[in-house]
Order: structure tokens, then C-alpha cells, then sequence
């Protein structure tokens, strides 16, 4: 029995790592909205480390690294 449950932790625990290793990414700016997504070096969101805009055309402009710790803004267009 601890030879079949072995397998079925560790591929477990190396989904969890995966998943919770990923940055959190913003939700996809609606239609016909301009959006801004501000990536911060951490919680305290003092140090922005890179953003992302997407205009009301859908063209997109990216500087920085992305991080766990974000604003997300939206405004129609």
C-alpha cells in the first residue's frame, strides 16, 4: 500500500510547487477598455518592478518583470 500512495504524494506535491510557483497574472481587459496591470516587488506595493498596458485598440506594452503582487486597472474606452 505505502508503494502505491508514494507516487500518487509526490506527484501531488510537485502540482501544488508548479501551480504556486507561477506569478499571479490579472484578469483579460474587457472589449473596448484600456487597461493598466502594475507588478510590485512585494506586498508592501512601494517598488514597482514592471507593467502592463493594453490600450482600446488591444495593442499591448509590456516593461519589467511580473511578480505576485499586482493592481489591476480598468477604464472604457
Amino acid at each position: 500500500m505505502i508503494r502505491r500512495l508514494l507516487p500518487a504524494t509526490v506527484l501531488a506535491v510537485a502540482a501544488v510547487t508548479v501551480v504556486t510557483a507561477s506569478p499571479a497574472e490579472a484578469r483579460a481587459c474587457k472589449i473596448n477598455h484600456a487597461c493598466a496591470t502594475i507588478y510590485y516587488g512585494d506586498s508592501t506595493r512601494t517598488t514597482v518592478v514592471g507593467e502592463k498596458y493594453e490600450d482600446c485598440n488591444g495593442a499591448v506594452d509590456m516593461w519589467g518583470v511580473r511578480s505576485g503582487y499586482i493592481d489591476f486597472y480598468e477604464s472604457p474606452c
